[in-house]
Order: C-alpha cells, then structure tokens, then sequence
C-alpha cells in the first residue's frame, strides 16, 4: 500500500480541497442562522423557489425520460428511412446550451415576437410562455439528449438480439418491447433522467430568461440585489442538500445499471414497413426540427439581421471568452493530469476517495460554486492581514474565477485523461525506470506524449464549457469581463432577444466540439461488438 504522507496522495488531497471549501461553506451556513435572515428567506423566498424548483426538477425529469427513451428505443431497436441519419443528429440539441433556447422561444413565442405577432393577426393568441410549462418544454428539448445517449448505449451493448429472442417466444414487437427492452433500459433511463435533473438544478440562464425563480436565480438575487452574502450561502445550503439527495439516486441508478448490462452480439434491427416506418421517420423528424433545425435557422436569420452589432464590445467578448476558455482549459487539464497520474501511481483507497472528491464539482451548481468560494477564501484572506483589501483581490480576481471552474469542470477533463493513461502499459512504466526515468520526469517523457490525444479532447471539452458557462463568470469575473455568454444575459435581460443572436450563435458553434465527441463515442460499443463477434446473419 502506498504511503499516504507520500507526494501523490498529498497531491490528490491538494486537488481535492478545493471542491471541499464550497461545500463547507454551504453546510457551514445553517450552523450560524441568523433569526431575521432566516425568517425572511423562510417567509418570502423558499416558499417560492422551494416548489418551483421542485415541480421544474420533475417535468423536466418526466419530460426527458419519456422523450429520450422513445427515441433510444426507435433507433436502436427498430430500422426505418433515416434511421442512421437520426441516430447520430439527435444529440445535436445538446451543442445547444439551454438559454440560448430559451432565447429563441421567448424571442420567437413572447408577444412581441414575430412568430406571436404573425399568429395573434390571424385571431391566434398564444399563451403565456414565461412560467413552468414554457421553461420546461425548453429545458427538456436541449437535455433529452442525455437520457437518448445512455439508453441507446445500453441497447447496444445488449443488442436487438433480446428483441429477436422475445419475438421468437411468440411475442409481437410492441410486446417485446413492452416486456423487455424497457425494464432492461430503465436503469440506464434512470441513471441519464438524474443526469439531466441535475443539469436543472444547475441552470442559472434559462430561468433567468423565463423569469421563473429557481435556487440558483435565487442565489443571485441573495448575493447581488440584497448584498446578503449570508442569505446565498444558506440558499446555497438547501441547493446543495438537493444535490447530494440527486447523487445518491444517481449511485443507485448506476448500480442497478451494471446489475442490467448483459453483453451480447449486436443483431438487426426490425425493419418497420409501411405507416410505421414513416411515423418512426417524421417523429424523429419533428424533434430534430423543433429541438435544434429551427431555433439554429432563427438564429442565422437574427444574426443576419443584426450584423451591425458587430462592434468593439462583441469582438471583446467574444476575446475574453477566447482568452477564459483557453486558460482554463491549461489549468483544468493539467490538474486531471496530476489527479489521474496520482491515482497510477499510488492506487489506493485514499487517492481514489480524493478522485472521486475532486470530480464530484460538475454536480455542484455554478451559483453554488461561486458564492461557496467566494466566502471562505475572503475570511481567509481577511484573517490573514486584516490589512488587506480582500474586495478588491477576489471580487476582481480572474484566480477565484479560474478556481470555479477547475472545481466545475475537473471531471469534464479527468474522463478522458483517465481513460488515456489507463491504455498505457504498466510494463513501459517498468521499462522507463530500468534506464533510470521517474517521478515527473516519467511522466513528461513517457506518458504525456502517448496520452496527446486525450489531453486535446480533455482541453477542448473544458474550453467549450468555459464558453458556455454563465453562473460562475456572470458572479466572479473582474470588472469588466464580458463573455459571449455573459452578452446574451444582458441582451435577454433588457428584452433585445434578437441582439443576442450574434453570441448565441457562435456558442452554438463552439458547441457542436463536445458533441461530434459524443457521437464519436456513442458509437464505439457497436463498432467493438461487429468486430468481435461479426455482423448479424
């Protein structure tokens, strides 16, 4: 067993400290309540956040479960015109960030849009948008992707051959599907349905777009209109107590997974003839139409519209999010480096217990992640030099914001790092120490070079969600940090939905990297099971 005061678990607990600062600070709230604050967050705020986060949590958890499982069910069970086409285009709302969605629905549908205006001349009135159906619908269409990807990996892996095996029993296909793809399926659902809620819990832009009240608008609102840092933290408390009752039914969910998974040689899918190949088709069609051809066309016609609002300030931002995303993606990346080759190097139960620490921030809420940062490192400083102009050092710190998002997205750059190093031969590693090559300088001219590949899609998925995300620059960034995503809020927030194309679109753009990713990944397990066992008779 590794020595646990050696270099790399003390370097794996280094790097798992600061996910544990927000989540002390969060917890730490609730054991100094103060009577007044707390009777007015009990009296005038959580008795509305509370349910509306809660009924939110719940539509769109029923929403994306049933959307996504249909469609997981359709294209990898059954063949039909289009079939392949569909099965790699509808992940494609997930290049979508949520609020830019929500950007083009209520630019669209709101009263004042031209859609609503079009409609309302004809004698169509639409109803009202900004409450929990209309945010709903918008977060279920850009977050079904998640429970559709999960799902269909798992038929993959167990493959249309169970539907082949129930019919030969005497089953017909909605039987078979009915009786077995769907309990086999309903764990990976469950596992992308928590997945997807916790991508909810998280979102700051979309609510704020809708005006629907959520914890993390909320927390906001605590920090920046009533300058209550007190009241975000213990706000924060209660978002976080949500969270980690989330992660325990995700463990349960993904338990119960690997108990379901039954390895199995890919077979044909049932060909669908007639009616029901055409209605498979234009179902597939129609929410890929609605969930991402549409609202991208939308955005191509406004930023057209709008070519005139490309000046300095948009040129700024979008440099900014260049500059944020590039940077992060160095720190983030080379933290997952270090955490991973920790865990290679002294395996054991304290360096895993600090990975999976370290890795648990992309659970954690941005709103949650800034003011849970913010807090503890001001009374730190202050208690260091009473001196000291703690406001100045963090409000307008780029390092409190670099640090939110190492805690955010060390688990978007640990995946595939991890996976890289696992490839490498632990008889090279004998190899290299036989001529005398260790420590970091095994690691520099070993392994980095073989783990490249992986250390560029690590880089890319942290710079494409530095770009997206909105709570933690939008409540960290020094003063005068514009982002792409930081644009949009402002342009939705003062009504100018069309004026926020231009951002929109490039962060559709900046998108679309994670997700060929994801396509490429999603197909791997089908791809290993033809070459393993040859395709279908």
């Amino acid at each position: 067993m590794a020595n646990p005061f050696s270099t790399w678990p003390l370097l794996a607990l280094l790097l798992a400290l600061p996910t544990l600062l927000p989540l002390g600070a969060a917890l730490s709230a609730f054991t100094r309540l103060d009577a007044q604050l707390w009777s007015h967050l009990a009296d005038y705020v959580l008795p509305y956040v509370m349910p509306n986060t809660l009924w939110l949590l719940l539509c769109v958890s029923l929403g994306v479960s049933l959307i996504g499982t249909a469609l997981a069910l359709l294209v990898g069970l059954f063949d039909f015109p289009g079939r392949r086409f569909f099965s790699w285009a509808l992940l494609l709302p997930l290049a979508m960030p949520a609020y830019v969605l929500a950007t083009v629905f209520v630019g669209s549908l709101d009263y004042a849009g031209p859609v609503a205006t079009w409609l309302r001349q004809r004698g169509i009135e639409l109803p009202e948008l900004r409450n929990l159906a209309g945010t709903s619908v918008v977060m279920t269409a850009v977050l079904y992707p998640y429970v559709y990807l999960v799902v269909r990996s798992s038929l993959a892996v167990q493959g249309a051959r169970l539907l082949e095996a129930a019919r030969s029993l005497g089953c017909t296909p909605g039987q078979a599907v009915r009786r077995v793809a769907l309990p086999l399926a309903a764990p990976a659902a469950a596992a992308g349905t928590l997945l997807a809620a916790m991508e909810t819990l998280a979102d700051f832009g979309t609510v704020a777009a809708f005006n629907y009240d959520t914890f993390t608008s909320a927390i906001y609102k605590a920090w920046f209109s009533l300058f209550s840092i007190d009241a975000a933290l213990q706000l924060a408390g209660v978002l976080l107590i949500l969270v980690l009752g989330l992660l325990l039914l995700q463990a349960c969910a993904f338990k119960a997974r690997r108990v379901a998974v039954v390895a199995d040689a890919a077979a044909t899918p049932v060909r669908l003839r007639g009616a029901a190949a055409w209605i498979a088709c234009a179902s597939c069609t129609l929410v890929l139409m609605f969930c991402f051809v549409a609202p991208t066309v939308q955005l191509v016609i406004w930023s057209l519209a709008n070519l005139s609002d490309m000046d300095v300030r948009l040129a700024t931002a979008a440099l900014r999010s260049l500059q944020l995303g590039s940077i992060a993606a160095v720190v983030v990346t080379t933290a997952a480096v270090m955490l991973a080759y920790a865990a290679r190097r002294a395996p054991g139960p304290l360096v895993r217990s600090a990975t999976r620490v370290a890795t648990l921030g992309y659970a954690l809420p941005g709103a949650l992640l800034a003011v849970g940062l913010y807090a503890p490192l001001a009374a730190m400083m202050a208690s260091l030099n009473a001196r000291w102009d703690t406001h100045f050092l963090l409000q307008g710190g780029l390092t409190l914001m670099l640090l939110a998002y190492a805690v955010r997205f060390a688990a978007v750059a640990h995946a595939p790092v991890s996976t890289g190093l696992a490839r490498v031969r632990g008889s090279l590693d004998e190899a290299a120490r036989q001529v005398g090559l260790t420590g970091w300088t095994l690691l520099r001219r070993v392994h980095l070079p073989q783990l490249l590949p992986s250390l560029a899609v690590a880089a890319a998925l942290v710079f494409v969600d530095v770009m997206k995300e909105m709570p933690i620059t939008l409540m960290t960034r020094p003063f005068g940090w514009d982002t792409l995503a930081l644009r949009v809020f402002e342009s939705t927030s003062e009504g100018q939905w069309q004026r926020a194309a231009l951002p929109s679109l490039a962060i559709l753009l900046a998108g679309l990297i994670p997700v060929i990713w994801l396509m490429r990944q999603a197909d791997r397990p089908r791809l290993s099971s033809t070459a393993s066992h040859g395709p279908a008779a």
